[in-house]
């Protein structure tokens, strides 16, 4: 029974947010714009040859690219900006009190503005095709499935990192500053720029045991069909969000003692 009660009070959320993402459409779009960073480093990449170093052609290498962006699209975070903003606001008191934890309301916040994101996303794969005519490919789907659970778990390990930096707000007003020197590792290390591979392999062997490559680099060689570790990925991404959930939940109940403390 309670297990109903809370499904159908995500589910309201749900509805909720996503109706008030639809308000937002058109910024929206220019969000699913700005990420094409994928794009700009594939033109780098393939005017300079520099896929010949790692032996990816450049239709897979292009392939990579796109599915880089999809990925992006639908595992990108801002929670700690959103829960900052609450925090200086006073808008976290009311949501204290309420039976279901604030950070149930920025999940199905982040939920609704991907699937308010999804057609934008498709119009840009569309042009992409439209100039890279080569690249055009239909996934498997076995291999689409399971690069949809892949991204959902990159989504929940930024979820959840973010959401333990959110929960510095209750000792300062900057956390979205750490944030952003988290955001350094992530933009390099991820896959974002450059496939992990590209990396000398003595700098790989570290880079795997972070979460950083299974944010990007995983889920997009998974979806583009370039080699990867299929149950290493996964075991990775579920090790990764077993060891962030615990903290995050450590963090939350240490900081809301604080907060009530101060306001006692």
């Amino acid at each position: 029974m309670i297990s109903r009660f809370n499904n159908s009070k995500l589910f309201t959320l749900l509805k909720v947010q996503y109706s008030n993402m639809l308000e937002y459409r058109a910024e929206i779009a220019l969000w699913a714009i700005s990420g094409i960073i994928p794009f700009f480093m594939l033109n780098i990449w393939t005017n300079n040859n520099l896929n010949e170093s790692i032996n990816i052609s450049n239709v897979m290498l292009s392939r990579y690219f796109l599915c880089a962006f999809f990925v992006r699209q639908f595992s990108v975070v801002w929670v700690v900006f959103s829960f900052e903003e609450d925090s200086l606001l006073g808008k976290v008191s009311p949501y204290l009190i309420q039976p279901l934890n604030p950070f149930f309301r920025y999940f199905a916040q982040h939920l609704a503005e991907q699937i308010t994101r999804f057609p934008f996303a498709i119009i840009i794969a569309f042009f992409f095709f439209i100039f890279n005519p080569d690249s055009i490919w239909i996934p498997k789907l076995g291999i689409l499935f399971l690069s949809i659970i892949s991204t959902f778990l990159s989504f929940l390990i930024q979820f959840l990192i973010q959401s333990i930096v959110a929960c510095l707000c209750f000792w300062t007003e900057k956390a979205s500053s750490i944030e952003r020197l988290i955001f350094i590792p992530t933009l390099f290390l991820s896959g974002l720029l450059a496939p992990v591979v590209s990396f000398p392999e003595y700098v790989r062997s570290w880079i795997y045991l972070t979460p950083f490559p299974y944010l990007i680099d995983f889920p997009a060689n998974l979806l583009s069909g370039n080699a990867t570790n299929i149950t290493g990925g996964f075991s990775m991404q579920v090790l990764w969000i077993l060891l962030l959930f615990p903290a995050f939940k450590k963090m939350w109940s240490a900081g809301t003692k604080k907060y009530t403390a101060m306001g006692s």
